[in-house]
């Protein structure tokens, strides 16, 4: 049992800090959420959240495969995710050719996450009962980080974030118009598979800790929040990494002192700030409304 909320906030921090696996678990939670925001803007924009989904989805089974032949999880979820998202890349007709394409290319990655499922309920049942981790599989352990897991992950954050750089204005380019992007020479094709290899090992890696459902609060929802408060993309990222740090952070503190599930915390936040941001949008439209209409009554005047 965690020790409850007492107002006093340096003393309930200093105690909360004392604890290495919530050190651990900040630290982890940071990279994590700056790794997942900023490939996530990108899924986002680029219309790919069902596809990202699917490949989330693919981690579970990875990672009770690999613990089913005695291997690593992480090598698993890497296995899975990537692979799941090269076959999407390699097979599907993309989405600005046709409705035809885009119901093939929808169909094809349903078959995938239906496909990832069924290996999955057969390696439970490979493993004779019900997998002791599978719960951290599904919903995550972010107080389990080690600080080798950290290390681990600001690696693998880092080279993900430097693709992602180095191809970010071809990238945004090709996700915004692909047809002038291909037009004008950018390899769209090319910029599809990339992508959606980078977001497999950004999926592989977060959903170490946040699980292969629960992956989906920290790489849809602050993305979809920020795109519906400005259309602005470097402003727009910005607001993403601060919105997953902030919930990350705020979900972690609420679980230690409430003792809620982490997964439960960090996407009830990340969900409300998802809600604020419609409101904000819908009170924004409704004044820029009511100043349309006073101007026009004033020059009818």
């Amino acid at each position: 049992m965690n020790p409850g909320f007492t107002w006093n906030i340096v003393t309930d921090f200093q105690w909360m800090w004392s604890v290495p696996s919530m050190v651990n678990a900040f630290r982890g939670g940071f990279v994590v959420a700056i790794m997942a925001g900023v490939v996530g803007w990108f899924m986002v924009l680029r219309k790919q959240s069902f596809a990202g989904h699917s490949i989330a989805v693919t981690g579970f089974p990875g990672a009770a495969a690999a613990v089913y032949f005695g291997l690593s999880a992480t090598l698993g979820y890497f296995g899975f995710c990537i692979g799941s998202a090269l076959v999407i890349a390699l097979f599907s007709r993309g989405g600005d050719s046709g409705a035809g394409d885009r119901a093939h290319s929808s169909a094809l990655i349903a078959i995938v996450q239906a496909f990832a499922l069924a290996l999955g309920a057969l390696f439970l049942s490979l493993y004779g009962g019900f997998l002791d981790s599978t719960s951290s599989f599904l919903f995550g352990d972010f107080l389990g980080i080690t600080s080798t897991d950290v290390l681990t992950l600001t690696v693998v954050a880092a080279v993900v974030l430097a693709c992602t750089a180095v191809l970010g204005r071809r990238l945004l380019f090709a996700s915004v118009d692909p047809a002038v992007a291909a037009a004008r020479g950018v390899p769209v094709r090319g910029m599809n598979l990339v992508f959606l290899v980078l977001l497999g090992a950004t999926v592989a890696e977060v959903s170490k800790f946040t699980g292969s459902l629960l992956v989906f609060a920290l790489l849809v929802m602050p993305a979809a929040t920020a795109q519906v408060l400005t259309a602005r993309p470097g402003f727009s990222l910005l607001i993403t990494a601060v919105i997953g740090v902030l919930v990350t952070w705020v979900g972690l503190t609420w679980a230690y002192f409430g003792n809620q599930a982490t997964g439960f915390t960090i996407t009830s936040l990340a969900f409300g700030c998802y809600v604020v941001a419609f409101a904000v949008r819908f009170l924004r439209a409704q004044l820029s409304d009511a100043r349309s209409t006073l101007e026009h009554a004033e020059a009818v005047a």
